[in-house]
């Protein structure tokens, strides 16, 4: 006879509270360096940096974010000099594309060489094997998510 197990005992419980420890970690580190940009807005330059003239929308999507955030977000980034918006076509309609400045890819660089040893160092005993193999499955785990949930972002 199979045990029922109850949420916390679920894959589904890890993940999401791995999650929001790896969210107050990161707004715990941010603060501590004293870095003058958010985690969000970390995310979203980072993203930026490696997906150049992406428009609103498909960043949006990326971030998990909707678009009023994301707006919020870019907005920011842009009035510190981080990134460019611009227009250009999609489909033959009109939008916003950005894509990253100098300044913006030095604080990028900034802020990776600060965090990477802190990040790295919650790994605690995992080694880096098991992390890949961990990083592996998780996209496994999200491609099939993201088939099942309907984001209108």
């Amino acid at each position: 006879m199979k045990k029922e197990l109850h949420y916390t005992d679920s894959i589904y419980y890890e993940l999401e509270q791995t999650a929001r420890l790896m969210k107050i970690l990161t707004l715990q580190l941010f603060d501590k360096l004293k870095l003058n940009i958010t985690p969000d807005e970390y995310f979203a330059l980072d993203t930026v940096s490696v997906n150049a003239g992406i428009c609103q929308r498909d960043l949006a999507k990326l971030l998990l974010k909707d678009r009023a955030n994301t707006g919020r977000i870019l907005e920011s980034l842009e009035q510190k000099g981080f990134i460019t918006r611009f227009i250009d076509t999609k489909n033959n309609r009109l939008v916003k594309k950005m894509g990253i400045t100098e300044k913006g890819y030095n604080e990028l660089e900034l802020i990776n060489t600060k965090v990477r040893s802190h990040i790295e160092n919650t790994r605690g005993k995992i080694t880096a094997k098991e992390v890949q193999k961990v990083q592996e499955v998780l996209k496994k785990f999200r491609k099939n998510l993201e088939q099942m949930v309907e984001t209108n972002i």
